[in-house]
């Protein structure tokens, strides 16, 4: 993680430390999680220091009121900062102060009593099946040379053909989908989460004509998808071609990568898919995650109540 100056005494210091190795050894939250947490009471620390007089400790800590926090959050939304980052900013102080209180340095019932800011509803907005079709294959791919076109098909295809996040397609190693005989991935998700997931045939071939064509020796300890230099492709080149493909193809915004994930989880719904299963596919730890998928496709729904009820 990087380093950055943190507004605090030394003791307030040490114990914020030993509280974001804890987040990411023992509870195993994903890397983006405890960056935004350390984020998050790094300036809740750097209010405090204004709010108290200076730099706060330990002592200061102890003695947070509910009227603190509120300051906090309301300065936040002084500075223009949403409902949700607002809800997050709140998660990682109560999970500090959650920290500190099993330690016996403070009280956390203040922060754990406060509600958390109301958060607007979202969809998820995925892609029209037609849509996510053409933009997996790989005549579709914008890239001049073919390995990397080869790869983007690839990556793309396996996050709608098997839901994963690119941050779990891009972790595979070139022991992963080796063999044709490969058609489960076993796949460590957020908070070390495993899941089993299924891999389709066309992404099968899908990454086997990305092996054949990509130049770089694809060790089965190394990453299996490669940047045009040879080492582990990064994320926002991934982000860049598909940003890329809704110009070409006419697509609107909301169709990132991740909108590739979501529209597995729409589809499969409204082919007649469980929400248990699509749970487990996509790693969600709960089904009320999983439920919002049901507000995406309400005529599906709506065809199967009509076939299913008695009164209907």
């Amino acid at each position: 993680m990087e380093e950055f100056l943190i507004s605090a005494r030394p003791d307030l210091q040490e114990a914020r430390a030993e509280w974001l190795k804890t987040l990411a050894n023992e509870r195993r939250l994903a890397m983006l999680t405890v960056d935004a947490y350390e984020r998050d009471t790094r300036q809740f620390l750097q209010f405090l220091t204004g709010h108290c007089g200076g730099p706060p400790g330990l002592s200061d800590i102890a003695e947070l009121k509910p009227v603190d926090l509120r300051a906090f959050l309301a300065h936040r939304r002084n500075g223009g900062a949403g409902a949700r980052s607002l809800g997050r900013g709140l998660s990682g102080i109560r999970s500090l102060l959650r920290f500190l209180e099993r330690r016996g340095m403070a009280n956390a019932a203040g922060a754990v009593a406060m509600r958390a800011p109301k958060q607007p509803k979202s969809l998820p907005k995925p892609l029209t099946a037609q849509d996510a079709k053409r933009v997996v294959a790989a005549r579709e791919q914008l890239a001049e040379e073919p390995w990397i076109a080869a790869r983007n098909a690839a990556v793309l295809t396996l996050l709608y053909g098997s839901g994963l996040r690119i941050s779990e397609a891009l972790g595979l190693t070139g022991a992963d989908l080796a063999q044709p005989s490969d058609t489960v991935l076993r796949i460590v998700g957020k908070g070390g989460k495993t899941r089993l997931v299924p891999i389709l045939p066309v992404a099968l071939q899908a990454v086997a004509e990305y092996r054949r064509l990509c130049p770089y020796h694809l060790s089965p300890e190394a990453p299996l998808f490669r940047g045009a230099r040879g080492g582990p492709l990064a994320p926002a080149i991934i982000q860049r071609e598909m940003q890329k493909m809704r110009s070409a193809l006419n697509l609107p915004d909301t169709a990132t990568p991740h909108a590739l994930r979501h529209s597995f989880a729409t589809h499969l719904l409204a082919r007649g898919g469980d929400l248990r299963t699509i749970q487990e596919l996509l790693g969600h730890a709960s089904l009320s995650t999983t439920q919002v998928y049901t507000g995406v496709d309400t005529s599906r729904l709506l065809e199967i109540y009509d076939a299913a009820h008695p009164r209907a």
